[in-house]
């Protein structure tokens, strides 16, 4: 066993074009006791609903469902940012979601959800950038990073879009490069304690 001085408390991931695959890869691969709370911005289309939360929720073992705000985040359970909603980690990791402006045309948006989490979570927090097309999730990582927490990206020759993961990989030291199928084991290695960075 690898002891940490502060266990992981929250995963976040990140993801745009591509994502939905990645994503059952993902969530597929992750025991129904996962310890920690998974909250998730997948770029979605803002003018439509989505039924990825319940298409994730029938291929996971976690719960899977669409963020509400004010909601606190649980273990076992992941949390889908809503359309055209920005999602952020309150005090006590109790969920927010927000209408702010976009950020780098994206809205819902991985840096802002990083970003919180590292304020809230500090060296507890552990990221994850998935496959997208874009820089969204790069300034986020660098904030985990800052404070110590751990960032994961899936690696960018092997993603179907390289973009997003690039980005952060050309960002910060990233902790971790997997390939996608690589990247539920080591979350729940991380977490458990029998992996080291």
């Amino acid at each position: 066993m690898f002891a940490r001085a502060v266990p992981y408390e929250i995963v976040a991931i990140g993801a745009s074009a591509g994502g939905v695959k990645a994503l059952l890869t993902v969530l597929a691969a992750l025991p129904a006791g996962f310890p920690v709370p998974v909250v998730i911005v997948q770029h979605l289309d803002p003018h439509h609903d989505t039924v990825l939360a319940e298409l994730l929720d029938r291929r996971s073992r976690l719960r899977v469902k669409l963020a509400e705000d004010g909601e606190p985040a649980e273990p076992g359970t992941a949390y889908i940012a809503p359309p055209d909603r920005h999602l952020l980690i309150g005090p006590g990791g109790e969920l927010r979601l927000s209408e702010r402006d976009k950020v780098r045309f994206v809205r819902p948006s991985a840096d802002l959800l990083f970003e919180s989490v590292a304020l809230v979570c500090g060296a507890a927090a552990l990221v994850c950038v998935l496959t997208g097309t874009g820089f969204d999730g790069s300034a986020g990582a660098r904030a985990v990073s800052s404070r110590g927490g751990t960032v994961i990206a899936e690696d960018p020759s092997t993603a179907e879009f390289k973009g997003m993961p690039q980005a952060v990989v050309n960002a910060v030291a990233v902790d971790l490069t997997l390939p996608l199928e690589g990247i539920a084991a080591a979350l729940v290695a991380l977490i458990e304690g029998t992996r080291s960075l």
